[in-house]
């Protein structure tokens, strides 16, 4: 009797043990539902942004981190994604997409590099977006996305999703992206993992969508001596 009863009680525990699994992989699964369809309705009325933003690149083999800091807006129109990101610290540089073309402008050497996107202009568009006016179903495309839980950021609720990158020459280069999405479906912040332990974070504050921008905001303030240079390769 007590033998069976031992059994019996097993059995009840695994039992038990299998509805809280899933139940809370239901949960999940709701709440990722939840976090997508806020993404959905952000990107659905994403048409300009500004935000501060800063930048840091961490080198796990000289445990380094370097730090950049500035403004950066996003425009949409159509399927055209422009940005501009006005890098204050600690150089001072320019940093526009538009038109399938990446160009860096750095004033006080006065050259712009200039980058072509090419075949990988509709990827490369999709990093600009993602997470920051990118829909949810489009992130489901691309990546296995898994719910992470509630975090916070300065203060501010966020729920933190897991991106694991679905094509393989994504994957070697970032091996998992962390994205922090607040209450209106934007990503205040993300991360990039990267081989060997290094990693890329981008953290954005005092965010404005919609907001004004001009046509001036996504030229560069470039003169007649500016040498512009296309690296090759």
């Amino acid at each position: 009797m007590g033998k069976a009863n031992t059994v019996r009680s097993k059995l009840i525990l695994s039992a038990g043990l299998f509805w809280l699994a899933f139940l809370g992989s239901f949960a999940h699964a709701q709440t990722l539902d939840g976090v997508l369809k806020k993404m959905d309705a952000a990107a659905v009325n994403f048409h300009s942004a500004e935000a501060n933003f800063i930048w840091q690149q961490y080198q796990r083999v000289v445990d380094e981190t370097d730090t950049q800091s500035g403004t950066v807006f996003y425009r949409k129109t159509g399927s055209d994604i422009e940005m501009m990101a006005e890098v204050k610290q600690p150089d001072h540089k320019y940093v526009l997409y538009k038109d399938g073309k990446l160009q860096v402008y750095q004033p006080n050497i006065n050259q712009v590099m200039e980058y072509s996107t090419g075949a990988n202009r509709n990827d490369i568009e999709s990093y600009l977006v993602l997470g920051f006016g990118g829909s949810g179903q489009d992130l489901m495309k691309s990546f296995d996305v898994t719910y992470q839980g509630e975090e916070k950021v300065d203060n501010q609720p966020t729920e933190k999703l897991q991106l694991i990158p679905k094509s393989d020459k994504v994957r070697n280069n970032f091996p998992k992206i962390f994205l922090w999405i607040d209450s209106h479906g934007i990503s205040v912040q993300q991360k990039f993992e990267q081989p060997q332990g290094d990693s890329r974070t981008a953290k954005y504050s005092d965010v404005k969508i919609p907001t004004k921008v001009g046509n001036d905001i996504f030229q560069l303030k470039t003169n007649k001596k500016t040498q512009f240079v296309s690296p090759r390769g």
